[in-house]
């Protein structure tokens, strides 16, 4: 029986442009996300240091969850991502 072997990331560049490793990531028990925190996910999982699904396991995330995430960095930036002005970005 073969074992599929992927290959992973050793590490992304972050949100901030530093290097961002496995170590690296907010723990897996954070409750409250920030801007970072959130960014540093979306980077981990574009770069290929975490599937989406292994994120959305280790950080109890839904998969529209993420992905509402990942739209909001794509349409606004890192702002986006703010709680308290959700409602701006809105359509």
């Amino acid at each position: 029986m073969t074992e599929q072997i992927r290959s992973r990331a050793k590490y992304v560049i972050g949100p901030d442009g530093s290097p961002l490793t496995i170590a690296d990531l907010p723990p897996t028990t954070t409750k409250r996300w920030v801007i970072r925190r959130k960014a540093e996910v979306v980077a981990a999982v574009r770069g290929g240091l975490l599937s989406l699904e292994e994120a959305c396991s280790r950080y109890t995330l839904t998969v529209e969850e993420y992905l509402s995430w990942q739209s909001s960095i794509d349409r606004h930036g890192l702002a986006g991502l703010r709680a308290t002005k959700l409602q701006d970005y809105r359509n």
